[in-house]
C-alpha cells in the first residue's frame, strides 16, 4: 500500500456479476438491466471517490473482484482494489478499517455503491470532523457512510445486517465504546423499485438546475420506463 496522504476514503462494492447484485430489484427489472444498472452505480461512486481531495483512495471488493470490472486500468485511475475479508459486512468492515489504521492512515471514510447522488461535502464533512466516528443515516435506517479516526473501534459486532435495525444497533454499540460521534445529514440508498424511480426524478431535477450528478446512472435511467 502506498500512502500519499493521512485520509483514506473506501468505497465498499460487491463484484458486479449477474444476478449477485440487487437482487431486490429483480423482482421488478430483468437481471440484465439489474446488473447494468449497478455497473452505472460503482462508475459514480468511483467518480466521488475522485472528488475527494487530500485522501487516498481504495475500493473494498466483495467477495473478489473476478469479474473484470476492476481491470480496468483507465476507470480505476488512483484507486487501489482490495479484497474485502470477513465473514459478515461488520467484520469486513473492521478489518478494513484496521488495516488503514495499520499503515498509517489518521482519519478513514467508507461509502457503499448503493448512493450515486451522495454530496462530496458529506464525505468532506465526515474528514473534517474530530470527533472519534462519523456516521451518515441513511433513511432506510442504515448508513450510507462511517468514518473513524487514529484507531479502529468494534462498533459492528451483533449489528442485524439487512434490517431495519442497523444504524439503531450500530449507535448503541457506539455509545457503549464512550467515543465521541459526529451525525451527518441524511441520504438515501438505492434498493428497491421505489427508491430507484426517486433516483430517476431526482437526478433529473438535478441536472435541470444545471447539476451533473451521477450522470453514468441518469444517462441508463433514462433509458427506463419505471
Amino acid at each position: 500500500m502506498d500512502r500519499h496522504h493521512d485520509r483514506a476514503i473506501v468505497l465498499f462494492a460487491r463484484d458486479p456479476a449477474m444476478g449477485m447484485v440487487k437482487t431486490r430489484l429483480e423482482k421488478d427489472l430483468d437481471r440484465t438491466t439489474v446488473f447494468n444498472l449497478y455497473t452505472r452505480f460503482l462508475d459514480d461512486s468511483l467518480e466521488i471517490l475522485r472528488e475527494i481531495p487530500g485522501a487516498d483512495r481504495f475500493c473494498g471488493v466483495y467477495p473478489s473482484p473476478h469479474s473484470g470490472y476492476f481491470d480496468r486500468p483507465a476507470s480505476l485511475h488512483g484507486i487501489s482494489v482490495f479484497r474485502q475479508e470477513g465473514d459478515d459486512l461488520g467484520e469486513r468492515m473492521l478489518n478494513a478499517f484496521a488495516m488503514l489504521f495499520a499503515e498509517g492512515y489518521e482519519k478513514a471514510v467508507v461509502i457503499g455503491s448503493d448512493s450515486p447522488s451522495l454530496p462530496v461535502r458529506y464525505i468532506e464533512m465526515a474528514f473534517d470532523s474530530d470527533k472519534d466516528l462519523t456516521i451518515g443515516p441513511s433513511v432506510d435506517f442504515g448508513y450510507y457512510l462511517i468514518g473513524m479516526r487514529e484507531k479502529a473501534a468494534d462498533v459492528f459486532t451483533g449489528v442485524p445486517w439487512g434490517s431495519a435495525n442497523v444504524l439503531s444497533a450500530t449507535l448503541e454499540r457506539i455509545k457503549q465504546t464512550g467515543a465521541t460521534l459526529e451525525v451527518l445529514p441524511p441520504w438515501y440508498d438505492i434498493d428497491r423499485i421505489e427508491d430507484l424511480r426517486f433516483l430517476k426524478i431526482h437526478l433529473d431535477f438535478l441536472e435541470r438546475g444545471g447539476m451533473d450528478v451521477a450522470p453514468h446512472a441518469r444517462e441508463f435511467l433514462k433509458q427506463l420506463d419505471l
